[in-house]
């Protein structure tokens, strides 16, 4: 690999360099296309699955293409007015509601660290270190995950030596990149210390249970509780999810990872945080991404767009009272 295609790559994140690759690969092998493409080519791959794929899929299939078009020198197909007409046509003749995750309510949160914090206690108890180590590092995760409203992808980045945590104040996070973070430039996240359901007592209790010093935040535990070297695969954390909810007695169908983030973002509008307080907290960029995940039902009569006093962190804090 040469230094510029070093550089190419590390300028695109992991996950969506995958995406594309993939793309790249079905419009080749299962579909049967050729590349470079036109834009004939492109609209006729559309139209043979229209009905199979959603839309946003079809979207992202036409930004791999285009990318790939772009780096190899040639003319984007994907901008010929054939391609946006058929696209258009999709959306009308198979119009589909955008799948959302349910958000995972409080009550739901506090019911499923409960019991992680009653099987720990049995399994020191009865001296079952495997067990301990897995309900730390779940109650770690799930606190972590709904109070500042990570991605999956977020969550198994975190890093230790990038953390922060002092019982009873708060901690500190910085993430090297994430999804709204084009240039990377990384950003830091706080979150204060709760009386209860606490992120930063929760992170302490795992990262000294494990002795973990450096690497990875969260990673896989074997049967008998052996700790792996690298973090949790994002696309593992739907499952994960689902049996820790599952075995604290919470129906887990409708719940994936992205369930925290909404969960918070649910709860803090309820709340009644104001929408840009919001925004700033979760990292959203624009209204739309945040007006999606926020639960249509409830009065937006509290979400008025003003300053922030404080920082967010500040205002969080408030939770110590709440809760």
């Amino acid at each position: 690999m040469s230094d510029i295609e070093r550089y190419l790559q590390a300028g695109t994140r992991e996950n969506t360099r995958r995406s594309y690759q993939a793309a790249i690969e079905h419009f080749e092998v299962i579909w049967g296309g050729f590349l470079p493409a036109t834009g004939d080519s492109v609209a006729r791959y559309l139209v043979a699955y229209a009905d199979k794929l959603s839309l946003n899929t079809l979207k992202l299939r036409l930004a791999a293409l285009a990318q790939w078009h772009v780096t190899q020198g040639f003319p984007d197909p994907t901008k010929a007015p054939v391609v946006r007409q058929v696209l258009k046509g999709i959306r009308a003749l198979h119009p589909a509601r955008e799948k959302q995750a349910a958000p995972l309510p409080l009550q739901h949160l506090e019911q499923a660290v409960g019991w992680l914090d009653g099987e720990a206690a049995s399994a020191s108890e009865r001296g079952d270190a495997a067990t301990l180590l897995r309900c730390r590092r779940d109650a770690a995760l799930l606190l972590i995950g709904f109070w500042r409203g990570f991605r999956s992808d977020e969550l198994c980045r975190l890093e230790v030596e990038r953390i922060q945590a002092v019982a009873g104040v708060g901690m500190e996070i910085h993430l090297p990149r994430s999804k709204g973070d084009r240039d990377f430039l990384g950003t830091t996240c706080r979150a204060p210390a709760l009386k209860r359901l606490c992120p930063v007592q929760a992170y302490l209790d795992w990262t000294e249970l494990a002795g973990l010093a450096r690497g990875p935040v969260f990673r896989r535990l074997d049967r008998w509780g052996n700790l792996g070297a690298d973090g949790l695969n994002p696309n593992s954390l739907i499952a994960l999810l689902r049996q820790i909810l599952e075995r604290a007695g919470v129906p887990a169908e409708s719940y994936s990872s992205h369930s925290l983030r909404r969960g918070f973002a649910t709860w803090a509008a309820a709340s009644g945080w104001d929408l840009k307080s919001l925004m700033g907290y979760v990292g959203w960029k624009d209204m739309k991404s945040a007006m999606r995940y926020i639960d249509p039902t409830l009065s937006f009569g509290g979400l008025a767009v003003r300053p922030l006093p404080g920082s967010d962190a500040a205002t969080l804090a408030k939770l110590s009272d709440e809760l």
